[in-house]
């Protein structure tokens, strides 16, 4: 299976495309070496719906399936096999809810089933440069290493340093130039367990009211790019499903004259200043938390508005071709 050079794409040779099955073996060996038995009730479900995005990310791949099964399809059932097994979150809907009233674990399983499929269409998109998928996704496992194991999360920590292991492993034969890509499939699997960490991280010695805004800050990198490209396509009258092209973060910031080696660490240093802003407010009243998290979100917001001012490259619509 080789990726051919496109209009679209960056590679000029055919490249090797699978991958991804190399950070899935990886990353498997890694927790049936270290993993301890008893974590298995909830671990089988994690392996299970990584599985699945893994095969359908293949076939994809292969005959090119429809961006909408993926999303709507493939992704929730994933999702939902982690939340059968007892793998979804509370937080914040429990900080307005009662905590064990029927409305809170009904809005928790639906925050829950839209962080995971949000967080895995996140990364899906985020493998469009070489290495720059696999970096964020380690970069953001690190951060998630460090706290379940500060938290005395053993088995959360395992599953995370088995993504940072399999991410910096590929990384090596995937950064530019690369070697080989991870294809859909890699991208959605690594999407799915880094999701899946960061529902499965309870940072009990932390107040709610802060520890709820940590995942968000740590996968900031990839919600900032995917909020990006649907705002343009949208305003641009394009469906953020079915025209992919160039104007992701990454592409516009090469353009910009960083290049795409440039373009790739300066992403790096945004995942890395992401997840030490989410260390930090774990250490500030929940006040001043907040204040943080705004500033982000209006940093973020500033960023999408100057990205759209400099040039990149655009997909035609309908109405731009009128």
């Amino acid at each position: 299976m080789l990726d051919q050079p496109a209009a679209r794409k960056l590679h000029d040779d055919p490249t090797p495309l699978l991958g991804g099955l190399a950070i899935y073996v990886g990353t498997v060996l890694v927790i049936l070496a270290f993993l301890e038995r008893q974590a298995w009730e909830q671990v089988w479900a994690v392996l299970a719906g990584g599985t699945l995005l893994l095969v359908v990310g293949i076939v994809d791949d292969a005959v090119s399936l429809p961006a909408k099964l993926k999303l709507f399809v493939a992704m929730p059932a994933a999702a939902l096999l982690l939340v059968d097994s007892g793998i979804r979150t509370m937080y914040p809907v429990s900080l307005f809810l009662s905590a064990d009233g029927w409305a809170t674990g009904a809005l928790g399983i639906g925050l829950s089933m839209v962080w995971i499929v949000g967080i895995t269409a996140a990364f899906s998109i985020l493998d469009h440069m070489d290495g720059l998928c696999a970096g964020v996704a380690a970069i953001a496992a690190a951060f998630f290493f460090g706290l379940s194991f500060a938290a005395g999360q053993i088995w959360v920590s395992v599953l995370a340093a088995a993504i940072v292991s399999a991410g910096l492993g590929f990384l090596v034969w995937n950064f530019k130039p690369a070697k080989i890509f991870m294809g859909d499939g890699g991208a959605m699997f690594l999407g799915f367990m880094v999701a899946a960490l960061a529902v499965k991280l309870n940072l009990r010695s932390h107040p709610p009211t802060v520890s709820w805004m940590v995942p968000v800050l740590v996968l900031m990198v990839p919600i900032l790019d995917t909020s990006l490209v649907t705002i343009s396509r949208l305003r641009r009258g394009l469906s953020p499903l079915e025209h992919p092209g160039k104007d992701h973060l990454a592409h516009r910031l090469a353009r910009m004259g960083l290049g795409q080696r440039g373009a790739v660490l300066f992403i790096y240093g945004l995942g890395v200043t992401a997840g030490a802003t989410a260390c930090l407010v774990l250490q500030m009243r929940a006040v001043y938390a907040h204040v943080v998290l705004a500033a982000v979100f209006l940093a973020g917001l500033a960023a999408i508005l100057l990205l759209e001012r400099v040039p990149y490259e655009r997909q035609e619509s309908a109405a731009e071709s009128v």
